[in-house]
């Protein structure tokens, strides 16, 4: 499924995920060889557990500070590597990056090994491979982990899964980031991590005030026109920013993290502004423009559109929506976006040089 979940196949991916509910707490599980994954800081040490973290399958106890920690959610890695600690293996998602690390966050390796690199095929994590890593903390909290899943995950570490209040592939990446934290008993580091780039976020919004109450959507042509709703971590960049979403939006998708939209609905996407997220930006463009329900609207005609080409580090960190991606791709996509609003059909929206 990982592969699948590129932003133009997300939907595929995900609308078979069922919503399955239930109860179950982790035990802990064979900590292997003292492999630590810590980076130029000192381990937080025992006093910091054991603690509890509540998710959709129940509670999850973690004894003492980890040391061997998988991510089988998608962008869990760079909240671990963000505060100190490599982990021993990770999923891949977005890039086919070494270690499934991506450029905005290589540098936090700190000379530590590269992790080894699990794939989702569609049925579900590698369980036969994540056990083989002899894991003591599995961390699943953007993911679409099944009841089934967390279970057979849950023999061999403790799993922490997907937050209940928001959708599978919902959680914040603040959120993510402070049960990251609490998790691995850096909380104080996180919040730190978190408060800086909400930092550097505001700072790009106060210098913006023309994005305060303007309206905007983030969509990709999947199988025609596919919009992200306000529970996506993709549609939170722009709220951040200052943008408000589509009225209307959420309810026109449903319970989803987005959905496409029938011609009669394109109305969603007249907005101020438009991000696409697109496989070849001159290509889908045009495509686009060609659908007259689509092209005669005034978000095309005034040039409010943004282009992402999602194949590339742009694209990959703008999907994965990290403490670690997000400051590289805030100063990518700002400019764009004043170009799109500064209320002058002529000013083209430049594409960034990566």
């Amino acid at each position: 499924m990982a592969r699948t979940l590129r932003a133009p196949r997300l939907a595929a991916a995900l609308a078979s995920v069922l919503l399955l509910m239930g109860t179950a707490t982790a035990c802990g599980g064979d900590s292997g060889s003292d492999t630590s994954g810590t980076t130029g800081k000192d381990a937080a040490g025992d006093s910091a557990f054991p603690v509890t973290i509540p998710h959709k399958y129940g509670n999850t106890t973690i004894k003492s500070e980890p040391r061997r920690i998988v991510t089988v959610g998608l962008t869990d890695q760079d909240a671990v590597l963000a505060l100190g600690k490599v982990p021993v293996g990770t999923t891949e998602w977005l890039g086919e990056y070494k270690g499934a690390i991506g450029p905005w966050a290589a540098d936090k390796l700190g000379g530590g090994a590269v992790p080894t690199v699990l794939k989702d095929t569609g049925t579900g994590p590698q369980v036969e491979k994540i056990a083989a890593l002899k894991p003591d903390l599995i961390l699943a909290l953007y993911s679409g982990l099944t009841k089934e899943q967390y279970a057979s995950l849950s023999k061999f570490a403790p799993v922490v899964a997907q937050p209940k209040e928001y959708n599978d592939y919902g959680i914040p990446w603040q959120e993510l980031t402070k049960k990251v934290g609490t998790a691995i008993g850096r909380p104080a580091e996180a919040t730190k991590a978190v408060a800086d780039v909400e930092g550097k976020i505001a700072a790009a919004a106060a210098q913006h005030p023309e994005f305060r109450n303007a309206t905007g959507v983030m969509a990709t042509p999947y199988e025609g026109m596919f919009v992200f709703g306000s529970q996506d971590p993709r549609s939170r960049i722009l709220t951040n920013l200052g943008f408000k979403l589509p009225e209307g939006l959420d309810a026109a998708i449903g319970d989803k993290f987005g959905a496409n939209i029938s011609k009669e609905r394109t109305d969603l996407l007249d907005q101020d502004a438009i991000v696409w997220i697109v496989g070849d930006v001159a290509k889908d463009s045009a495509k686009l423009h060609k659908d007259a329900s689509y092209g005669d609207l005034n978000v095309v005609k005034t040039g409010r559109e943004v282009y992402i080409h999602e194949t590339g580090d742009y694209g990959n960190a703008t999907s994965f929506v990290s403490v670690l991606s997000l400051p590289y791709v805030i100063e990518r996509l700002v400019p764009q976006l004043a170009a799109a609003v500064d209320g002058k059909p002529a000013t083209k929206v430049e594409q960034p040089a990566s």
